[in-house]
């Protein structure tokens, strides 16, 4: 199967925005501050964005605030043509254990990863819903490390589901990635060595948020 390219969908519902003259609301999902950074630097050029941190994968309390506070500030410090706003969730990690319960064996990158993906990314859908958000979107697929077709397939199940539209997005296209390291640099973030939940700390593999 030909993979599609997100990138692609993207740049056709901003081209189309543009031609409307319209700045639609975005409720984007972030894992961290150092992914966020160019996803924000890049879509507050057209969106009105609201940045969502919900993340009860991150299963120690501490790591969890410090890369809130990394987050909060980045927002802070960032000068973007668009608002940008910052919208926070109770952290409760139990949330995490109970959709993960029985794949706490899977590899990274396997079936334990694509149920994280769906819970945070439904929560997302669920509070665009409710706030009347135009779309909502996650800063997730900037990650060499993270599936982007699964992330893409997940949401569009949700967006049907939930009635809201997805962003489509494969943001480590044209240098993101390489472009969010560069931001991080700059306003010396916090660059974490794994995605956040207890597994991926033990793995020998550690995932790169």
């Amino acid at each position: 199967m030909n993979k599609i390219n997100y990138q692609i969908k993207l740049d056709k519902i901003i081209e189309k925005n543009e031609r409307e003259d319209i700045t639609p609301s975005l409720l984007l999902h972030s894992c961290c501050a150092p992914c966020s950074s160019y996803v924000i630097e890049y879509l507050s050029n057209y969106y009105n964005i609201t940045v969502l941190y919900y993340n009860p994968n991150i299963s120690d309390r501490d790591e969890y605030e410090k890369r809130k506070a990394e987050q909060i500030r980045l927002i802070n410090s960032l000068e973007t043509k668009n608002k940008v706003s910052f919208l926070d969730c109770e952290y409760d990690s139990n949330e995490f254990f109970s959709i993960t319960k029985g794949y706490e064996r899977c590899k990274e990158g396997g079936e334990r990863c694509f149920r994280c993906y769906r819970l945070r990314l439904e929560k997302t859908a669920v509070l665009a819903k409710g706030n009347g958000f135009d779309y909502f979107c996650t800063t997730l697929t900037i990650s060499p490390l993270k599936n982007a077709q699964k992330i893409n397939e997940i949401a569009k199940e949700i967006e049907e589901k939930y009635s809201v539209p997805w962003l489509p997005s494969d943001f480590k296209k044209r240098n993101g990635y390489k472009r969010s390291i560069e931001l991080s640099r700059q306003f010396n973030l916090y660059r974490q060595n794994y995605c956040g939940c207890v597994y991926s700390n033990t793995n020998e593999e550690k995932s790169d948020e």
